[in-house]
């Protein structure tokens, strides 16, 4: 079968031919029919990731799948050949970018029917690193504000209709194109980072989650109010600052948790969640969506078809 193997920090995956794997007890193999880039797989391949997750070269790539069942492991009981799932694969073993891939069964999670087999390879960590920023650490409930930097982006598309459909009001930041979709998806203000100083405008927030770090990060701890929250994905939290602001603070490292992404998966319905899509590719046009994910610039999820 054909997978994106990684050779050595800082070089292009390459795609290559290796053996198939076989599921052994309490794993299943799954037929991937779509994987989708994350921010992460820039970091793993750059090397930026390596106090993280350290890889092991040749290394396969990509967390994120969707696909159909193929083959279960002697002792699994929970699914079936034929099964639609997603998943979310361990980082340092990757191989979502592949023909088929193993994975544990209590990391799959049922793709609802109403959801498109390509469109689900979408949703793991985005939608998972969302659900983990509002519920579980934040606590969001009906009536509380929250600010959400670059909206338009992966986790930020998820984050601005997770808020939303928990009834707190919605403020994101977001540029360009970004901003009528940031609207789009329900947030009630929309800040230009680019032309507005968003801590000029905004005050006593609740909870702020942060997908960005640096300057954006240290200004957000501004227009909380004391006792607020703010979270990061990109960077640790700063805890001399945040005793300073009276705010609690806290890095999100994702992992994969099958519990957490059903719950999160759960919601995309009730929630009327649209799982945004910058672009969706063939598996023989990978350079040109792994450019496209490190510029910086996708608008939602970059999906390979495999």
């Amino acid at each position: 079968m054909k997978s994106m193997i990684l050779s050595a920090y800082d070089r292009m995956p390459q795609s290559q031919e290796i053996a198939a794997p076989v599921p052994d007890d309490g794993e299943v193999l799954v037929r991937v029919v779509a994987a989708s880039l994350n921010p992460l797989d820039v970091k793993l391949q750059s090397g930026l990731a390596h106090d993280y997750f350290p890889l092991n070269f040749p290394s396969a790539i990509g967390t994120d799948l969707s696909g159909i069942i193929e083959k279960t492991g002697s002792l699994t009981s929970r699914w079936r050949a034929g099964d639609k799932v997603i998943a979310r694969l361990d980082p340092t073993r990757g191989g979502a970018f592949a023909d088929f891939a193993i994975v544990p069964e209590n990391q799959l999670v049922l793709i609802p029917e109403t959801i498109a087999l390509e469109t689900a390879a979408g949703i793991p960590t985005a939608a998972g690193t969302a659900w983990q920023a509002l519920v579980e650490y934040a606590g969001i409930v009906s009536g509380q504000t929250v600010l959400i930097h670059a909206g338009a982006g992966g986790v930020g598309s998820f984050a601005i209709q997770f808020a939303r459909g928990l009834g707190a009001r919605v403020i994101a930041t977001a540029s360009g194109d970004g901003i009528d979709i940031a609207r789009r998806l329900g947030a009630d203000l929309v800040i230009d980072y680019r032309h507005e100083d968003f801590a000029d405008k905004i005050t006593d927030i609740d909870f702020v989650l942060d997908t960005i770090g640096g300057e954006t990060q240290r200004e957000s701890y501004k227009v909380l109010r004391r006792g607020g929250k703010i979270a990061s994905i990109v960077a640790p939290s700063d805890d001399t600052t945040a005793k300073a602001y009276s705010v609690d603070a806290e890095f999100i490292f994702h992992s994969s948790n099958g519990a957490r992404l059903t719950e999160a998966v759960k919601a995309i319905q009730p929630f009327d969640v649209e799982i945004l899509v910058d672009s969706v590719l063939p598996f023989s046009q990978f350079d040109r969506a792994f450019e496209r994910q490190a510029s910086g610039r996708a608008r939602g999820k970059i999906i390979l078809t495999i």
